[in-house]
């Protein structure tokens, strides 16, 4: 998880505001795209947070910035929370079910202090990232500032414009959302790792009564195709016995030169497929609490959300 703490440490020396907003960004990022779940997003409000960090450093009438990181944060917040509709239009003609954008880490990033820094970027689970998906801008908001980075209501307060109180009536409905739909548990990361491969292997060697001793009986499979990939239907599938059975069909039209990597996808183990040099698919899978079945399946194939991926 990102750092909770939100104090500003002195800095010995006056900072441009470059250096200010670079030593924020990765912050900004995590709690932008928390919010979207959009890449392409995040980079357009940071964007749009540099710019207005830039025009208020630059203005010759203006008192400094007391408190840099909390101005910066604010404006990346409300920028994020204004997003929301753009993204909520976009979703209404979007084809077949909508996924978020996998933050997919690099084999270089998965050792040392920048697997570090990738964790906190990568701060919530794809399967939490669909829960959020269903809250209120300002709820979703509320949620991951105080939940995954741990601002106090009272600053949650003055970042989005609203009373404690809003807040912590936003926060508490929030996270009765949150919880009923997914329970407080993180399976084990080794465990993960080794239903992830099982699974894999179960599916792509089209191994059906593998798959179903994987699958927990209410299994779902979501599959993000965004109408331009055919390893993608246009909707959730639930049950283990069609899931299975879609699973081994698809298989047998998977490429023929279909390579598989095992990297962390919003910090939890998963695979990544590619077609040659070209990225084919992420595939995700959630256990159930007692973590010995596939609760959930992830698939993302559409091209779009896939830009980023290198082999």
């Amino acid at each position: 998880m990102p750092d909770t703490t939100n104090e500003e440490p002195p800095k010995e020396t006056p900072s441009t505001p470059t250096e200010v907003f670079t030593d924020h960004r990765e912050l900004l990022f995590s709690l932008v795209y928390n919010m979207l779940g959009s890449v392409a997003d995040t980079e357009d409000i940071l964007q749009e947070t540099w710019l207005a960090w830039a025009s208020r450093s630059a203005a010759p009438d203006a008192a400094p910035v007391e408190h840099p990181r909390a101005y910066l944060v604010r404006i990346a917040v409300n920028g994020a929370v204004a997003r929301r509709a753009a993204i909520t239009r976009r979703r209404e003609t979007y084809v077949g079910s909508w996924l978020p954008e996998p933050l997919v880490a690099t084999p270089t990033t998965d050792t040392g202090d920048a697997a570090e820094a990738v964790e906190r970027t990568e701060s919530v689970s794809l399967a939490m990232m669909v829960v959020l998906e269903t809250l209120t801008p300002l709820e979703r908001a509320v949620f991951v500032l105080h939940e995954v980075f741990g601002y106090a209501h009272t600053e949650t307060a003055g970042i989005l414009g609203r009373t404690p109180a809003a807040v912590r009536q936003l926060a508490h409905r929030a996270r009765e959302h949150v919880h009923a739909r997914r329970p407080r548990y993180r399976a084990d990361p080794k465990l993960r790792q080794q239903v992830t491969e099982r699974f894999v292997a179960a599916a792509f060697g089209g191994d059906l009564a593998a798959l179903l001793r994987l699958l927990a009986p209410d299994v779902t499979l979501w599959s993000d195709g965004g109408g331009k990939s055919r390893a993608a239907g246009p909707r959730p599938v639930h049950g283990s016995d069609n899931v299975a059975r879609l699973l081994v069909a698809r298989a047998t039209h998977a490429p023929e030169d279909l390579s598989i990597r095992y990297r962390r996808v919003n910090g939890d183990p998963s695979a990544v497929l590619f077609s040659g040099e070209s990225p084919f698919a992420v595939l995700v899978v959630d256990l159930t609490p007692e973590g010995d079945r596939v609760s959930d399946i992830y698939n993302i194939t559409n091209p779009d959300k896939l830009t980023t991926l290198t082999n």
